[in-house]
Order: structure tokens, then sequence, then C-alpha cells
């Protein structure tokens, strides 16, 4: 993909912005625009239990730019070696690394020095010591193959310009038996491309989002068996419509076309033992 090294720029730009904002005492919002204008909903909304939001620092919190809660999801175990793909302001990691307990570590993934050093702060405030924070590219994970057990991530995977290659790394670092269990977005049916692009440029976080069956199909061509892709939130036309409006489409004639075929998704997958 010619432009893929100008999107990784960009997401870079984006989610160095959304550290700071979180730094500066505002909240991070998927797209760039104010975030207290309220546009991040439905996407980044109401994610958290409140009994896993009071375990975290408040700055962990605000910075999550997720689609769901995978540490949630992945049934962690006591022990357990964790790797979180994009790990952001590190909430994920965190609610994990009490999952796991001293026994087990959590890896935080990021490419961002912004949102790494707003997660190692976040660390040191949460005072949790089994967590090792990483600087790299999920295309190309600095862990040696067959080293964790569950690789989780949250609305990251997505952004990614080389899909294949992130699931081909994923398999490759994870031990016989191991799992992924990620939050993402997933496009269920065909949408038109062109109606498709103007909805992303409103759901900022989703714009290279796979459609269900392609998902699973990379995931099985890697190696994966025991695919599930469950949805979690279904994203209604009439969210939208605001952003819609004001980007000067026609709300109402593009609804048919997108409603519910945008979700939140939590997607599970085994390597073969």
């Amino acid at each position: 993909m010619s432009d893929a090294p100008d999107i990784k720029q960009s997401v870079k730009q984006k989610y160095a912005r959304a550290a700071k904002r979180v730094a500066g005492g505002d909240r991070a919002c998927c797209g760039d625009q104010d975030s207290r204008g309220g546009r991040c909903d439905p996407i980044t909304s109401n994610l958290y239990a409140s009994s896993d939001a009071a375990t975290v620092p408040a700055d962990a919190l605000t910075a999550s730019l997720g689609c769901g809660n995978p540490t949630a999801l992945a049934e962690l175990k006591p022990g357990e070696i964790v790797l979180d793909l994009g790990s952001g302001g590190g909430i994920d990691v965190l609610l994990s690394a009490r999952r796991v307990g001293p026994a087990g570590k959590v890896y935080g993934l990021d490419m961002t020095d912004e949102m790494l050093a707003l997660a190692r702060d976040n660390q040191k405030k949460a005072g949790v010591d089994n967590v090792e924070f990483l600087n790299g590219e999920m295309e190309h994970i600095p862990l040696p193959e067959d080293s964790v057990d569950v690789i989780i991530s949250n609305c990251v995977i997505n952004l990614s310009t080389d899909k294949d290659r992130v699931i081909e790394q994923a398999f490759r670092v994870l031990k016989p038996g191991g799992r992924l269990a990620v939050s993402d977005v997933v496009v269920r049916g065909q949408v038109p491309a062109e109606i498709r692009r103007s909805v992303e440029l409103w759901i900022g976080c989703i714009a290279g989002a796979l459609e269900e069956s392609e998902y699973r199909h990379k995931l099985a061509a890697a190696g994966f068996e025991a695919v599930e892709i469950e949805p979690t939130r279904i994203y209604r036309a009439e969210d939208a419509r605001e952003f819609l409006v004001s980007a000067g489409l026609d709300a109402d004639a593009i609804a048919p076309e997108i409603e519910g075929k945008f979700m939140s998704a939590f997607v599970r997958a085994r390597k073969p033992v």
C-alpha cells in the first residue's frame, strides 16, 4: 500500500494529540474534534464497569480510545503473560496486570512516544510492577516467538495498513494453545465505498475496519483456529446523523446503507497446540 507511511504517521499524530489532551486535563477522543463536543460517542463511551474504572488512574481511563473491554472478555488467569497491541494510555494493561497477578506479566506495545509516556506515568500512579511498556509497531512485535499466553487489543488492529502482518506477528509470539482476544471494529456486509469513507470520517477509529468474513479468513490463513466474532456494540445510523449533516451529507439517504453494518466486536482465536 503506497500511502501506508502517510497513514501510519497520521495515526501517530492523532494519538500524540490525544495523549497531550489528557495530560492537559481534557479527555481523548477517536476523532480530532474537541473532546467536549460529545462526538466520541458511541464508540468510546461507557466501556468499563465502575468496578474496573475505580482501580486505574483517571488519566488511564480518559485516555482510552477503545471500542470494547478486552480484559473483561479474555478470561485472563493468574500467572499468564499478556501482550496488549496498541496499549495507549495503559488502561487495559493495568487491568490485565491485576487479573494475572504478581506471578503473571503484561506487556504494552505502542508506537507513540506521548502515549508511552502517559502509560508509564499511569503505571507509577497505579503502583503496578508486573508491567512493561514497549516502544514498537504491531507489524514488528519486539518479542520472541512462543512467548505470550494471551494477546489483547482495543480498537487498534483496524488502524494498521498491513493487517496480514499484524495477525502473522500475533500468531508468532503466542505460545502453542495461546489465545487472541481482541476488541475491534468490524463491518458486517457490504457498504458502498463512498458511503463507507464518509462514515469512517465520523468514526475516526475505524478507518480500516475489516469486513467480518475477511477478518475470519485472515485469521485462518495465519494458522489460527476456533475463530469467533461476537458483536458487542452495533452502531446505528442515527448515531452519525449530527456528523453527516455537518459534513453536508444526506443522513436520511445514507442511513439504509449503513444501518447495523458497523459494529464493535470481540474477536477470539487460538493458536493450535
